[in-house]
Protein backbone atom coordinates (compact mmCIF):
# COMPACT_ATOMS: atom_id res chain seq x y z
CA UNK A 1 0.00 0.00 0.00
CA UNK A 2 1.75 3.61 -1.00
CA UNK A 3 0.76 6.67 1.26
CA UNK A 4 1.39 10.17 -0.20
CA UNK A 5 3.58 12.03 1.80
CA UNK A 6 4.51 15.79 1.26
CA UNK A 7 7.64 17.06 0.15
CA UNK A 8 9.34 20.19 0.17
CA UNK A 9 12.37 21.43 -2.37
CA UNK A 10 15.03 23.12 0.13
CA UNK A 11 17.72 25.40 -1.98
CA UNK A 12 21.13 24.86 -0.88
CA UNK A 13 23.82 27.60 -0.04
CA UNK A 14 26.26 26.37 -1.76
CA UNK A 15 24.06 26.43 -4.91
CA UNK A 16 25.14 23.55 -6.20
CA UNK A 17 28.49 24.83 -7.28
CA UNK A 18 31.05 22.57 -5.78
CA UNK A 19 29.51 19.24 -7.00
CA UNK A 20 30.03 17.75 -10.02
CA UNK A 21 27.81 17.89 -12.64
CA UNK A 22 26.55 14.05 -12.06
CA UNK A 23 25.50 14.61 -8.64
CA UNK A 24 22.49 15.07 -7.75
CA UNK A 25 23.21 18.28 -5.67
CA UNK A 26 24.93 20.11 -8.34
CA UNK A 27 21.34 21.33 -9.02
CA UNK A 28 21.62 23.46 -6.24
CA UNK A 29 18.73 21.80 -4.48
CA UNK A 30 17.52 18.91 -2.78
CA UNK A 31 14.12 17.67 -1.76
CA UNK A 32 13.13 16.51 1.95
CA UNK A 33 9.92 15.12 3.65
CA UNK A 34 7.50 15.97 6.02
CA UNK A 35 8.61 14.19 9.75
CA UNK A 36 6.54 11.75 10.67
CA UNK A 37 6.64 9.21 14.00
CA UNK A 38 9.32 7.32 12.45
CA UNK A 39 11.53 10.37 12.61
CA UNK A 40 10.23 10.86 16.51
CA UNK A 41 11.56 7.32 17.31
CA UNK A 42 14.61 8.07 15.45
CA UNK A 43 15.27 11.21 18.08
CA UNK A 44 14.64 9.24 20.89
CA UNK A 45 16.89 6.47 20.01
CA UNK A 46 19.43 6.26 23.00
CA UNK A 47 22.06 4.44 20.84
CA UNK A 48 21.44 7.60 18.11
CA UNK A 49 22.42 9.90 20.93
CA UNK A 50 24.96 8.47 22.56
CA UNK A 51 27.61 7.97 19.40
CA UNK A 52 26.23 11.69 18.17
CA UNK A 53 24.43 10.38 15.02
CA UNK A 54 20.78 10.85 15.83
CA UNK A 55 20.67 14.51 13.91
CA UNK A 56 22.20 12.52 11.06
CA UNK A 57 20.68 9.37 11.38
CA UNK A 58 17.25 12.01 10.94
CA UNK A 59 17.82 13.74 8.00
CA UNK A 60 18.99 10.49 6.33
CA UNK A 61 15.55 9.48 7.01
CA UNK A 62 14.27 12.48 5.22
CA UNK A 63 16.42 13.31 2.43
CA UNK A 64 14.03 11.97 -0.65
CA UNK A 65 16.45 13.15 -3.71
CA UNK A 66 19.12 9.82 -3.96
CA UNK A 67 22.22 11.08 -3.05
CA UNK A 68 25.68 10.26 -0.78
CA UNK A 69 24.85 11.86 2.37
CA UNK A 70 29.03 12.08 2.51
CA UNK A 71 28.91 14.56 -0.45
CA UNK A 72 27.00 16.89 0.92
CA UNK A 73 29.18 19.98 2.21
CA UNK A 74 28.44 21.18 5.98
CA UNK A 75 26.57 24.33 4.90
CA UNK A 76 24.39 22.31 3.36
CA UNK A 77 23.76 19.98 5.89
CA UNK A 78 22.79 23.09 8.14
CA UNK A 79 20.44 24.41 5.70
CA UNK A 80 18.46 20.82 5.30
CA UNK A 81 18.33 20.90 9.51
CA UNK A 82 16.66 24.10 9.75
CA UNK A 83 14.39 23.47 6.84
CA UNK A 84 13.35 19.78 8.64
CA UNK A 85 12.72 21.74 11.86
CA UNK A 86 10.41 24.14 10.24
CA UNK A 87 8.90 21.30 8.22
CA UNK A 88 8.33 19.43 11.60
CA UNK A 89 8.18 21.59 14.27
CA UNK A 90 7.65 25.14 13.18
CA UNK A 91 9.61 28.06 12.98
CA UNK A 92 9.95 29.88 16.46
CA UNK A 93 12.53 27.79 18.24
CA UNK A 94 12.73 28.97 21.84
CA UNK A 95 15.98 27.86 24.06
CA UNK A 96 17.33 29.29 27.10
CA UNK A 97 20.46 31.56 26.83
CA UNK A 98 22.37 32.52 29.93
CA UNK A 99 19.43 32.11 31.92
CA UNK A 100 17.22 33.97 29.72
CA UNK A 101 14.62 32.36 27.69
CA UNK A 102 14.94 33.31 23.93
CA UNK A 103 12.71 32.97 20.83
CA UNK A 104 14.44 32.78 17.15
CA UNK A 105 11.92 32.80 13.90
CA UNK A 106 14.30 30.02 11.89
CA UNK A 107 12.51 30.60 8.96
CA UNK A 108 14.10 34.63 8.96
CA UNK A 109 17.45 33.21 9.08
CA UNK A 110 19.32 34.20 6.26
CA UNK A 111 22.03 32.10 3.82
CA UNK A 112 24.91 33.62 4.25
CA UNK A 113 25.79 35.55 0.79
CA UNK A 114 28.27 33.73 -1.85
CA UNK A 115 30.74 35.63 -4.09
CA UNK A 116 30.11 32.48 -7.06
CA UNK A 117 33.15 34.53 -9.10
CA UNK A 118 35.48 32.32 -6.80
CA UNK A 119 34.11 28.89 -7.72
CA UNK A 120 34.81 26.74 -10.30
CA UNK A 121 31.55 24.76 -11.13
CA UNK A 122 31.95 21.08 -10.02
CA UNK A 123 35.21 21.40 -8.43
CA UNK A 124 35.29 21.67 -4.95
CA UNK A 125 38.99 23.61 -4.78
CA UNK A 126 40.52 27.24 -4.16
CA UNK A 127 43.31 28.90 -3.64
CA UNK A 128 44.78 31.50 -1.28
CA UNK A 129 48.17 33.54 -0.82
CA UNK A 130 49.00 33.16 3.19
CA UNK A 131 49.93 37.26 3.70
CA UNK A 132 52.60 36.71 6.06
CA UNK A 133 54.75 34.14 4.32
CA UNK A 134 53.54 33.93 0.90
CA UNK A 135 53.09 30.28 0.24
CA UNK A 136 50.33 29.44 -2.37
CA UNK A 137 47.53 26.97 -0.91
CA UNK A 138 44.99 25.25 -2.44
CA UNK A 139 42.23 23.71 -0.60
CA UNK A 140 38.60 22.36 -0.22
CA UNK A 141 35.52 22.74 1.61
CA UNK A 142 34.77 20.26 3.87
CA UNK A 143 31.84 17.44 3.86
CA UNK A 144 29.78 15.52 6.01
CA UNK A 145 32.27 12.59 5.06
CA UNK A 146 35.43 14.18 6.01
CA UNK A 147 33.79 15.23 9.75
CA UNK A 148 33.14 11.73 10.03
CA UNK A 149 36.78 11.13 9.18
CA UNK A 150 38.18 13.93 11.06
CA UNK A 151 35.95 12.76 14.27
CA UNK A 152 37.33 9.52 14.02
CA UNK A 153 41.20 10.52 13.71
CA UNK A 154 40.68 12.78 16.75
CA UNK A 155 39.53 10.44 18.87
CA UNK A 156 42.45 8.09 18.11
CA UNK A 157 44.47 11.16 19.69
CA UNK A 158 42.21 11.38 23.16
CA UNK A 159 42.89 7.61 23.07
CA UNK A 160 46.90 8.33 23.35
CA UNK A 161 46.86 11.08 25.21
CA UNK A 162 43.84 13.17 26.69
CA UNK A 163 45.85 16.15 26.77
CA UNK A 164 46.47 16.19 23.46
CA UNK A 165 43.83 16.17 20.40
CA UNK A 166 45.46 18.85 17.88
CA UNK A 167 41.97 19.46 16.52
CA UNK A 168 42.54 22.87 14.33
CA UNK A 169 45.73 21.21 12.71
CA UNK A 170 43.85 17.93 11.90
CA UNK A 171 41.24 19.82 9.97
CA UNK A 172 43.33 21.95 8.17
CA UNK A 173 45.47 18.43 6.91
CA UNK A 174 41.38 17.48 5.55
CA UNK A 175 41.25 20.78 4.11
CA UNK A 176 44.72 21.68 2.47
CA UNK A 177 44.84 20.10 -1.25
CA UNK A 178 48.41 21.48 -1.87
CA UNK A 179 50.83 24.09 -1.04
CA UNK A 180 53.10 25.98 -3.50
CA UNK A 181 51.83 22.99 -5.95
CA UNK A 182 52.88 20.32 -3.78
CA UNK A 183 49.93 17.76 -3.45
CA UNK A 184 51.87 15.26 -1.64
CA UNK A 185 50.36 14.50 1.63
CA UNK A 186 53.18 13.98 4.23
CA UNK A 187 54.97 16.82 2.21
CA UNK A 188 51.06 19.05 3.59
CA UNK A 189 50.98 17.43 6.69
CA UNK A 190 54.83 18.73 7.57
CA UNK A 191 53.66 21.91 6.42
CA UNK A 192 50.99 22.47 8.72
CA UNK A 193 53.05 20.91 12.08
CA UNK A 194 55.99 22.80 11.01
CA UNK A 195 55.28 25.86 8.72
CA UNK A 196 51.96 27.41 9.24
CA UNK A 197 52.55 30.15 10.78
CA UNK A 198 50.12 30.99 13.37
CA UNK A 199 49.01 34.67 11.55
CA UNK A 200 48.71 32.90 8.38
CA UNK A 201 46.06 30.36 9.89
CA UNK A 202 44.20 33.37 11.37
CA UNK A 203 44.06 34.93 8.27
CA UNK A 204 43.07 31.51 6.32
CA UNK A 205 40.19 30.91 8.99
CA UNK A 206 38.72 34.72 8.10
CA UNK A 207 39.28 34.13 4.15
CA UNK A 208 37.57 30.43 5.05
CA UNK A 209 34.66 31.68 6.96
CA UNK A 210 33.93 34.47 4.38
CA UNK A 211 33.39 31.71 1.14
CA UNK A 212 32.10 28.99 2.85
CA UNK A 213 28.35 28.72 2.26
CA UNK A 214 26.22 28.24 5.02
CA UNK A 215 23.09 29.63 7.01
CA UNK A 216 23.87 32.54 9.36
CA UNK A 217 23.31 30.84 12.28
CA UNK A 218 23.44 33.45 14.68
CA UNK A 219 21.26 35.45 16.56
CA UNK A 220 21.24 38.72 19.00
CA UNK A 221 20.43 37.50 22.67
CA UNK A 222 17.96 39.69 24.99
CA UNK A 223 19.72 43.33 25.88
CA UNK A 224 22.59 42.18 24.27
CA UNK A 225 24.33 44.10 20.95
CA UNK A 226 26.41 41.07 20.44
CA UNK A 227 25.58 38.03 18.30
CA UNK A 228 25.53 34.67 19.42
CA UNK A 229 25.67 30.92 18.19
CA UNK A 230 22.15 29.41 17.76
CA UNK A 231 22.08 26.13 19.57
CA UNK A 232 21.86 23.10 18.20
CA UNK A 233 21.09 19.36 19.85
CA UNK A 234 17.62 16.90 20.75
CA UNK A 235 15.82 20.11 22.15
CA UNK A 236 16.24 21.79 18.29
CA UNK A 237 13.74 19.32 16.83
CA UNK A 238 11.89 18.20 20.08
CA UNK A 239 12.29 21.17 22.51
CA UNK A 240 9.56 19.38 25.02
CA UNK A 241 10.88 15.88 25.31
CA UNK A 242 13.56 17.02 27.62
CA UNK A 243 16.16 15.39 26.03
CA UNK A 244 20.07 15.00 26.52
Amino acid sequence: MEFNLPTETIDLPSKGLIYPENNPLSSGQIEIKYMTAKEEDILTNQNYITNGTVLDKLLQSLIVTKINYDDLLIGDKNAILVAARILGYGADYKFTYNGKEEVVNLSELETKPLDESLYTKGVNEFSFTLPTSNNEITFKLLTHGDEVKIARELEGFKKISSDNTPELTTRLKYMITSVNGERDAKSIRDFIDRAFLARDARAFREYLNKIQPDVDLTFFPSGSTRSASIPFGISFFWPDANLS
